[in-house]
């Protein structure tokens, strides 16, 4: 390894770190942590309603090939509305990098942890 990272690492690891005092308090950190679960369950439920939506869309598709249905209406176009409609609101709504609801977003000035 190289010596003068070598060096860093056993200054780094030597040095006394104090944690910096939180800047929440308990009660917000539950709420928090309730938040980010609830909008977990949330965004896996979107994504098996869109898994099924897509999924029933392929399958009536397949039919449609398999009986050589015509091209001209022989989708359902209330499947169709459908996928576009949940397609759209799934891929507008979900963050997955931001789960976390309402209050502090992470574009939000860093003050430490």
């Amino acid at each position: 390894m190289d010596p003068v990272l070598q060096k860093t690492i056993t200054e780094l690891q030597s040095a006394e770190q104090t944690p910096l005092p939180p800047t929440t308090t308990f009660q917000e950190d539950v709420t928090t942590a309730g938040q980010r679960k609830i909008n977990l369950i949330w965004e896996y439920t979107q994504s098996i309603v869109t898994l099924v939506v897509v999924m029933t869309n392929m399958i009536v598709a397949a039919i449609n090939a398999i009986r050589k249905v015509g091209m001209v209406d022989s989708h359902p176009v209330i499947l169709s509305s459908s996928l576009f409609l949940i397609l759209g609101f799934y891929y507008s709504r979900t963050n997955h990098a931001a789960i976390g609801g309402i209050g502090k977003k992470p574009n939000e000035e860093y003050k430490g942890r």
